[in-house]
């Protein structure tokens, strides 16, 4: 009797093992029936982050389709996408942009137009800052990408060094000539420069007093702009602050750059109102309470960065509709704007995202300046800029006419008509 009890025991736990191995090879074969869908984004630091931490969400309303993120660095990142633009190969699903490249990819064929069906972002276009859908526009109406944050400009100071000197933050913002003579109180008294390159000073000015209709370096014509008063100011300036050695002479993301912030000896820095968050987050933390934020000089707002989506035409066509789910996810929606923004310093372009208490908050890196809120201001005030195709490499020649005026002396008015004269040779390529 015992026997047979312990029999039928044992064939019942063996039939037991058999149905459950068998339920383990039918849910398996399942999965290779039906594999998972794969959407492939590429992006830069700290856009790749911000996606990354986006995919837990995306995955509750799509859970069979997996995201897989394709990481390089900011300039790599450009080339990479450029190269697969022209060669129509290994696009792909998304792409993130930078606005400075953004006027590049724009006027080419190789990104969808996001205004037609099914994609339709015109029935949005009012949810975002208004310059950045502008600068998403091509000359064709097209509009090519979508924004996800933007960079309102700001003057970063050490508060520090500024009380040190007995300049006011009054005597940096008052006008451009009055920065320049703060940073000559502040180079007497300390021997801190007042900015890091005489560039720096460029790169804002021409950002500012951009009339409607009018790019950076070129309006809608493709008429160069680079011989304009906007300009020939900007050059003006940057030179004043080298002829003082006002300047450090060091550029943006080199490691004397850097090292200016930690050490105190840059006083203040024009840039996009992120630079904060770069600067407590991993450039200089050690200087926490130091820093302080206001509008830039002479009442200018000006636009600095920015990050678009995208999709490029070539990708596949069974993933368009889905990449588009995702862009909206990440651009449309209030809670996905502020963790981005929250989480990584991305200021939001959508305006529905500005009146979240998050603004109101004091910033510990400022020394508990509630310094969003000036950003908010300045984000509606910046105009909207057209992009072109030539921009970047406008930029480039605008910089080398630059350091010649500013290493070798060249005339400014020389300079800026040698620009002028390569730049019309290109605008319409």
């Amino acid at each position: 009797m015992q026997v047979e009890k312990n029999r039928r025991q044992c064939v019942r736990v063996l039939l037991g093992l058999g149905f459950g191995l068998l339920a383990q090879l039918s849910t398996f074969a399942q999965q290779i029936q039906t594999p998972h869908k794969v959407l492939t984004i590429a992006a830069y630091p700290a856009v790749d982050e911000i996606v990354k931490s986006a995919i837990p969400e995306w995955k509750k309303h799509h859970p069979d389709v997996d995201i897989q993120v394709i990481s390089r660095q900011y300039a790599d990142h450009h080339t990479a996408m450029t190269t697969a633009l022209s060669t129509a190969g290994n696009l792909p699903d998304i792409m993130a942009l930078e606005v400075t490249y953004l006027g590049r990819f724009a006027q080419g064929g190789g990104l969808e137009d996001l205004s037609r069906a099914p994609f339709d972002i015109q029935a949005f276009k009012s949810n975002f800052v208004p310059y950045s859908m502008q600068q998403a526009t091509n000359r064709r109406g097209e509009i090519v990408a979508v924004p996800t944050d933007i960079g309102p400009g700001t003057l970063l100071y050490r508060a520090d060094i500024l009380t040190k000197s007995g300049v006011t933050e009054a005597d940096l913002t008052r006008s451009w000539d009055s920065y320049v003579n703060a940073g000559k109180k502040i180079k007497a008294a300390t021997g801190a420069y007042l900015l890091a390159h005489a560039r720096d000073m460029k790169d804002i000015l021409i950002r500012t007093g951009i009339q409607p209709g009018e790019g950076m370096y070129f309006d809608k014509q493709s008429n160069v702009l680079v011989t304009t008063p906007r300009f020939v100011r900007a050059f003006e300036l940057a030179r004043e602050i080298r002829t003082n050695k006002l300047d450090a002479r060091v550029t943006a993301w080199s490691g004397d750059w850097t090292e200016g912030f930690k050490r105190g000896t840059i006083a203040t820095q024009m840039t996009g109102a992120w630079l904060a968050g770069h600067l407590n987050n991993w450039l200089a933390p050690q200087t926490r309470g130091l820093w302080r934020s206001t509008q830039l000089p002479e009442g200018a707002f000006a636009a600095y960065g920015g990050t678009f989506y995208s999709i490029p035409r070539g990708s596949p066509p069974a993933n368009k509709t889905l990449a588009w789910e995702f862009i909206k996810m990440m651009t449309l929606r209030r809670d996905m704007q502020l963790s981005a923004f929250k989480s990584q310093d991305a200021f939001p372009a959508l305006l529905e995202a500005y009146d979240d208490p998050f603004f109101e908050m004091p910033i510990e890196f400022l020394g508990g300046q509630k310094a969003r809120i000036g950003w908010r201001e300045a984000a509606h005030h910046i105009t909207a800029v057209d992009v072109h195709k030539q921009d970047f490499f406008a930029e480039e020649v605008i910089n080398t006419e630059l350091d010649k005026v500013l290493d070798r002396g060249k005339d400014i008015k020389t300079a800026l008509a040698d620009a002028q004269r390569l730049l019309q040779q290109r605008a319409h390529r």
